[in-house]
């Protein structure tokens, strides 16, 4: 299982941090303050680092040079929105950067790509008796080919990489189709239709009146 470091002073922050990446089965541990967190990382192999710049003890510039050499791949997760403060921690050898407050969606995806690069996280992906092939931009269903448009496709990806995370109409079609619209939700009910209908996903792929979709998570 991927485990991540957690490295935020809010406990509050944290916590939420913790649980984003439960749902993405991502192990974590927290620290609180700069020299705990290097101890842990001087300790433990860990696959990805969330780093908080303001911290007690060391700030996250300071524990990104002396960790630099260990090869940990690192986020940063700041309030400091400044273009110098984050090409400072892009400089300082940090694979992302991302600025509070962040969504739960985008958090995940920034991981994934880091973890990805980093040929830690495969390209296909499964989810019960289908697999789905993000290069290929094939999906089979017991390992048959299933007839699916571009849309669909993408927006089969999207749930699968957000499991468990309710998702609004409005938020899918900014997604998937790329600008802002208020009244396109029959687009979206369409494409959640096929998909249930192409995947068999009636009780996995759920409405959620008044708020959206969610794909049921299961544990890989």
């Amino acid at each position: 299982m991927t485990k991540i470091l957690i490295v935020e002073d809010e406990p509050a922050i944290a916590a939420m941090i913790r649980e984003i990446l439960k749902l993405s089965d991502y192990s974590s541990d927290i620290c609180n303050n700069g020299p705990d967190a290097l101890q842990a990382v001087c300790t433990t192999d860990y696959d990805l680092i969330l780093l908080d710049v303001m911290l007690p003890g060391m700030d996250g510039f300071e524990i990104m040079d002396a960790i630099r050499d260990f090869g940990f791949p690192v986020i940063f997760l700041t309030a400091k929105q400044g273009l110098e403060d984050k090409v400072r921690g892009l400089r300082a050898g940090a694979d992302d950067y991302i600025v509070k407050p962040f969504e739960a969606m985008e958090l995940t995806a920034r991981i994934e790509a880091v973890l990805r690069r980093k040929n830690q996280i495969d390209a296909s992906y499964h989810y019960r008796n289908i697999e789905y092939q993000e290069d290929s931009h094939r999906v089979l269903l017991d390992g048959k080919a299933v007839h699916m448009t571009p849309k669909e496709f993408e927006l089969f990806g999207f749930f699968l990489k957000n499991q468990g995370l309710v998702i609004s109409r409005e938020k899918l079609f900014e997604s998937i189709w790329g600008y802002r619209s208020e009244g396109e939700s029959r687009t979206v009910d369409a494409h959640i239709n096929q998909l249930r209908k192409k995947l068999g996903l009636q009780n996995e792929l759920l409405t959620v009146p008044r708020l959206g979709y969610r794909l049921i998570r299961i544990k890989s």
